[in-house]
């Protein structure tokens, strides 16, 4: 069957009644069963001295919707990274961002362990612009190597040296219990002040890269060719970058590392479209956070009644999807 443009309408339309679908699921299912009058009743008549309801109210929905918006925001933070470098392997997770978010978070931790939550944003922020500048600034150093394998090679190599520091620095300073949070992300402890303050965040990254749309899908047609347009390359992908460390940071200042969402999701996104940014970029970020939301239920059924760690899941379909991708193609666009 030939794939056409109503179909991202389609599931563009279909979402909201997904995404509630796994918001339900998410909040009822889990090592204790909740039943749906309790939700309710917490969500509109919240009583303090039931424990469903605290277990509803602070930690099921902000659980629920945080994985909607981190899965979102790694899926779309992969989809423009694709897109400007031309390589299907480019990701948060390969590329080294959200390793110099996970660094930096520890250095946080650290020396400014008061910082609070704003700090602890800027800070991921920070690290997430460090990652992607030290890699892009290897890859500078290595003259006609810019090819898809080269620059995840970078990444990975990049993304070790930072996580080898950030654990040296932890156990140096006695803190790897305190700081494996950000090492292994577990959205069962999801900070709902940290969501909300990650709000705006998220919005400005967001509007960066879908003003960005037409000129990043000029760009992924090539520099020569993006610029006999019109396009001014370089401002370009400056400005998508700051959109990719606004979305990338957040997410690990919320949750922690969560790996492949940015690989696995734009590749979807444009199977089911076409290669323009328009459609790519807000499918891939539905698709994103409904993908992670699946995984985030599916994890509570893998090894019940314990919970399997969340980048496990997406590892059990990343890591497939990242080896066929070299073997197709060596991550060619």
């Amino acid at each position: 069957m030939r794939i056409t443009n109503r179909l991202p309408a389609l599931i563009l339309g279909l979402t909201p009644a997904v995404a509630l679908l796994l918001v339900a699921a998410s909040v009822l299912y889990g090592a204790k069963s909740i039943q749906p009058a309790d939700v309710w009743q917490a969500i509109v008549h919240f009583d303090p001295s039931n424990v469903d309801h605290q277990v509803i109210r602070h930690s099921r929905l902000p659980r629920a919707f945080g994985a909607l918006l981190l899965g979102a925001c790694l899926a779309l933070s992969g989809a423009v990274m694709q897109s400007i470098t031309r390589n299907d392997l480019a990701s948060p997770s390969l590329m080294g961002v959200l390793d110099g978010s996970v660094f930096a978070v520890t250095v946080a931790m650290i020396f400014f362990p008061t910082s609070g939550g704003l700090g602890l944003i800027g800070f991921s922020l920070v690290g997430s612009a460090l990652g992607a500048i030290l890699v892009f600034g290897l890859l500078r150093l290595i003259p006609g190597k810019g090819d898809p394998v080269t620059l995840a090679i970078l990444g990975t190599l990049t993304g070790m040296f930072l996580n080898g520091t950030a654990d040296a620095l932890a156990l140096y300073y006695h803190i790897p219990q305190k700081i494996s949070y950000w090492y292994n992300a577990r959205l069962y402890q999801l900070d709902p002040t940290l969501i909300k303050l990650s709000l705006p965040f998220a919005i400005v990254g967001l509007i960066i890269v879908l003003l960005l749309s037409r000129s990043i899908t000029l760009l992924s047609l090539g520099e020569e060719q993006a610029e006999g347009l019109g396009v001014r390359t370089g401002l370009v992908k400056v400005l998508a970058m700051i959109g990719v460390t606004l979305l990338s940071g957040i997410t690990v200042a919320i949750a922690g590392k969560i790996a492949f969402i940015g690989l696995i999701v734009p590749h979807m996104a444009r199977k089911l479209s076409t290669r323009n940014s328009r459609l790519v970029l807000p499918l891939s970020a539905v698709l994103g956070g409904l993908f992670l939301a699946f995984c985030d239920i599916f994890s509570r059924f893998l090894n019940a009644p314990f919970e399997t760690p969340i980048g496990v899941v997406t590892a059990l379909f990343g890591v497939p999807f990242f080896l066929y991708l070299i073997k197709r193609k060596g991550g060619r666009t």
